[in-house]
């Protein structure tokens, strides 16, 4: 066999070695699941996302890759051939296969169940994120955020009324939802938001003015903002609506998608800006509770479903990049035997393996919460885990995924040739979705300096990790509080990486599985320790940190 034709073999050799289960492959989430869930709960949920992960792994990211192809992006047509008015946006056959896949597998289905099972919900989603977007996975995080508003807060009638639609795990019969924030004044400042809201004579509302960044355009319902008369300005005095596509009467709600956004990433998934012009809106909670609603409700959980989004994409990019490393020859030998490639393999893994374990941990801790069983430190760690986690993992991911290309070298960049291009684009949409990092970092700072949530939030940590281990942070942290505006305001985004760092270590603390606790330990040398130092010692942890002859 001459030196191409070994080439070219050692590359079909790869791609034919990529997992055709995505569950059987993720080695943390097999752990924190038997960590976490008693018996019963994994005989119920186990299987499921054993179907799942193989789903995902075979049709479901077929179908994803076609869909990305750029004569298969979604395009705007709003009317039909006699001029009326019909669904805004048309998507290519394999955009409604995918969806028949992941909604098929139970994600939003499972909402069903009171209290919800977060861990179980978001492991799907997470198997889901291995293939990208995929033009439903910003959706789900929008649909869920929908479905617990109308759990949680929204009146009987209209709950009864959308609820069913938004659980059906049909593709060909159910809702999917959106969020429509963003106005083009304000961005993150929400409350500049100038969108009104107009009481109807059938106790209903009307909605004018226009959002900026609407992600999931053509969803069935809308969760939005809008100024009620009489408020105050700012937050305080925005509504939180209810939009659906179409009135009660069947026809087009009246709103206008203008143009769809062209994006850098999640390109599968319609994003545009609309016009709204009377259209019909349903409040759903008391108009001065609007804000608190939207950010307990709906942007909390977007953001921890950010969070199992970019996971999935590390955990995949660290699947890629190993079965590469393993096959791809260079100077004499797989190149998987170089130290400085197994040092980036092992730095990979252990960042997607702190990505998920610390969305998990969360997830359980919402778990207990939904429950009311949650002290009320575990509230206060909740609350500033969502926003310093989201922060963290998109930032950290961005990195892994980088990683993950710089194994496959030249080829890396081909998206054509893998997933990583592709996981990379979305990944930075997902570092800017729900809350840009500044925004984040100082919405910690504010709840610490108002709230002291901070107290909670270490204390939690120390009954998992003890004492010394977060003694560094929390005076990092007093310090930040204790000094002036403009300090405080840079230095508390340093400050907050840190943080996020030690919720990973414990979220993975208790794994009974040496690989997973050697990644838990390189995430603390580098993220939290800051030793440069390169010694016989940090090899063999770096080789610990590796599976061995696993696939």
């Amino acid at each position: 066999m001459d030196a191409i034709t070994a080439g070219r073999a050692d590359l079909g050799a790869w791609l034919d070695s990529q997992p055709d289960n995505f569950f059987a492959h993720a080695r943390a989430l097999r752990a924190l699941i038997a960590r976490d869930w008693d018996a019963d709960a994994r005989a119920r949920r186990v299987p499921a996302l054993e179907r799942f992960g193989a789903q995902a792994a075979g049709p479901l990211d077929r179908a994803v890759r076609e869909n990305n192809l750029h004569r298969n992006l979604p395009v705007l047509d709003p009317y039909d051939g006699v001029g009326r008015s019909v669904k805004p946006v048309v998507h290519d056959r394999s955009f409604h296969e995918a969806g028949r896949w992941i909604y098929g597998s139970g994600v939003m289905a499972a909402y069903g169940e009171v209290p919800n099972p977060h861990q179980f919900i978001l492991a799907l989603f997470f198997l889901s994120s291995h293939v990208g977007e995929g033009g439903h996975n910003c959706p789900l995080a929008c649909t869920a955020g929908a479905i617990r508003v109308l759990q949680r807060v929204a009146p009987g009638p209209l709950r009864e009324r959308m609820l069913p639609r938004l659980l059906d795990p049909d593709w060909d019969t159910n809702w999917t939802g959106a969020q429509f924030l963003t106005e083009v004044q304000g961005g993150s400042d929400v409350g500049a938001n100038a969108t009104r809201a107009e009481p109807a004579e059938d106790g209903a509302w009307r909605v004018r003015g226009e959002k900026w960044f609407c992600s999931n355009v053509d969803a069935d319902v809308i969760l939005m903002t809008a100024r009620v008369p009489g408020g105050p300005m700012g937050t305080s005095g925005l509504g939180l609506f209810l939009v659906p596509a179409r009135d009660e009467d069947g026809r087009p709600n009246r709103y206008r998608v203008r143009r769809l956004k062209d994006k850098l990433g999640t390109r599968s998934m319609a994003s545009g800006e609309v016009d709204f012009d009377g259209a019909l809106a349903y409040a759903v909670a008391p108009v001065e509770q609007g804000f608190q609603v939207m950010m307990n409700e709906v942007i909390n959980t977007s953001r921890l479903y950010n969070a199992f989004s970019v996971a999935g994409s590390a955990h995949r990019s660290w699947l890629v990049a190993w079965s590469y490393a393993r096959h791809r020859r260079a100077f004499g030998g797989p190149i998987v035997r170089y130290p400085l490639v197994r040092e980036t393999l092992a730095r990979l893994a252990a960042e997607a393996d702190g990505a998920l374990a610390s969305s998990w941990l969360l997830a359980g801790i919402w778990e207990r919460a939904d429950r009311g069983e949650a002290s009320e430190a575990e509230r206060a760690f909740l609350r500033i885990g969502l926003n310093i986690n989201k922060m963290h993992t998109a930032l950290q991911v961005h990195d892994a995924i980088q990683r993950g290309i710089e194994i496959l070298g030249g080829n890396g960049a081909i998206e054509s040739f893998s997933v990583l291009p592709r996981l990379l684009r979305d990944n930075v949409v997902s570092e800017n979705w729900e809350g840009t990092h500044n925004t984040l970092s100082l919405q910690v700072l504010r709840d610490c300096q108002k709230y002291r949530l901070h107290e909670g939030f270490f204390e939690v940590l120390r009954g998992v990790l003890g004492p010394e281990r977060v003694a560094a942070e929390e005076r990092d942290l007093a310090r930040c509080l204790e000094a002036g505006p403009a300090v405080a305001t840079v230095l508390i985004r340093r400050v907050c990486r840190r943080m996020a760092a030690l919720v990973q270590l414990a979220g993975l603390a208790g794994l009974d599985d040496p690989v997973l606790q050697a990644r838990a330990r390189l995430l603390a040398l580098h993220d939290l320790d800051g030793s440069g130092d390169v010694s016989e010692e940090y090899i063999a942890l770096v080789d610990a940190a590796l599976p061995g002859g696993e696939a």
